[in-house]
């Protein structure tokens, strides 16, 4: 069974950094396409950014300059980089794994940005 973890949330303060991974692990899973969503307390799950096998990426234009996604191919696993968070960005992030017609999302982890 395919499972998609994410881990490295947390409490910040405002202006600090975090880092954020997603793991997909099972059944010889390997994503194609990963992604990076937020849903914030009250509002709609909204998307962070996406990134292909090859690495290329694509930001949602509001989180262009602060996030950063990466992958790691040999660990099935995507990264998100955050600086200078604002408390603004306090929210559940999600990842998402895709391969071909198959999409699994992670569990999510909190990120808190105190200010």
């Amino acid at each position: 069974q395919v499972q998609v973890v994410e881990s490295g949330g947390g409490l910040v303060q405002t202006g600090g950094s975090l880092r954020l991974s997603c793991t997909a692990s099972g059944s010889g899973f390997s994503f194609d396409v990963g992604g990076w969503y937020r849903q914030a307390p009250g509002k709609q799950r909204e998307l962070v950014g996406l990134i292909t096998t090859s690495g290329a990426t694509t930001y949602a234009d509001s989180m262009k300059g602060r996030f950063t996604i990466s992958r790691d191919n040999t660990k099935n696993t995507m990264y998100l980089q955050m600086r200078d968070l604002k408390p603004d960005d306090t929210a559940i992030y999600y990842c998402k794994a895709v391969r071909g017609l198959q999409a699994i999302w992670g569990q999510g982890t909190q990120v808190t940005v105190s200010s």
